[in-house]
């Protein structure tokens, strides 16, 4: 989820240069949904990650934070990743890399630095890994105690349809690896056909497969969503007829929980 406090959002994200902590609350509770992950807006909010860790801080059984540090000043931020996990909220880290100058980051050396340090800090990455995902491989296997997450199911963030599960095969051959998981965020957003957006269905049965319950995470991205907050919860809880059960729990929010080390109180 994002929040953020000024800026103009990018894509197809709602076009409000605020989004509230409270806004976001308002509908998970209409919505039925307990607790979120927040993902700091920081390519159009700079402060997003402060308003994350506030937002953490006030509402700590329903907040945790993938946040973000500079990744052009390695000294310094190597720095303030020292002990992230005290901040209110900070779990991890996760990048989007969508601007124009950071689509190489992942290759040209500039995140070479990230990797070991947050391995050794126990942080686990989250990344926009669709248009990379053979690059993402090598990370993955070169830091194999480090947990990176691959967001958006892995898929081509601008396409629709079949064309955005172009890379599904290698985002099924990465679950081999067993320090990557992904987050199956947004996935309504990646059909042109009505809910319950049954064209999506088998490729994420596909995934699911593969990566099992425990590294298979459910996630909407509501601010960019073509249909209702309920509606992305009801098309993994009521129309997925493989998905049932303790399996469903997993995916629900116990399997990212425990992943980012996350001690949410399930039992309320």
């Amino acid at each position: 989820m994002h929040i953020w406090g000024s800026g103009e959002p990018s894509g197809l994200h709602r076009k409000t240069p605020v989004f509230t902590a409270e806004e976001l609350l308002r509908e998970m509770d209409e919505a039925g949904v307990d607790a979120a992950v927040i993902h700091p807006p920081m390519s159009w909010d700079p402060g997003a990650n402060d308003i994350a860790e506030a937002a953490a801080a006030k509402y700590p059984d329903r907040f945790a934070v993938l946040g973000q540090v500079d990744l052009t000043t390695p000294e310094e931020s190597r720095k303030t990743l020292r002990g992230w996990r005290n901040r209110p909220g900070q779990k991890g880290l996760r990048f989007p890399l969508v601007r124009k100058e950071q689509r190489d980051w992942h290759s040209d050396g500039t995140m070479e630095w990230l990797w070991p340090v947050a391995e050794a800090e126990g942080l686990p990455v989250a990344l926009l890994a669709g248009r990379f995902l053979p690059s993402f491989r090598r990370i993955a296997e070169a830091h194999p105690k480090l947990r990176l997450i691959i967001d958006h199911c892995g898929l081509m963030r601008e396409a629709m349809d079949e064309a955005a599960f172009v890379t599904l095969d290698d985002l099924v051959a990465l679950a081999k690896l067993p320090n990557v998981a992904v987050k199956a965020t947004g996935a309504p957003g990646y059909s042109t056909q009505p809910y319950p957006f049954r064209n999506v269905h088998d490729a994420l049965h596909r995934t699911f497969d593969a990566y099992g319950p425990k590294r298979f995470f459910w996630g909407t991205d509501i601010t960019r969503m073509p249909c209702s907050y309920r509606q992305c919860v009801t098309m993994f809880t009521e129309e997925l007829p493989w998905l049932k059960g303790e399996d469903l729990e997993w995916v629900m929010g116990r399997g990212i929980a425990e992943w980012i080390g996350w001690d949410f109180e399930f039992s309320r």
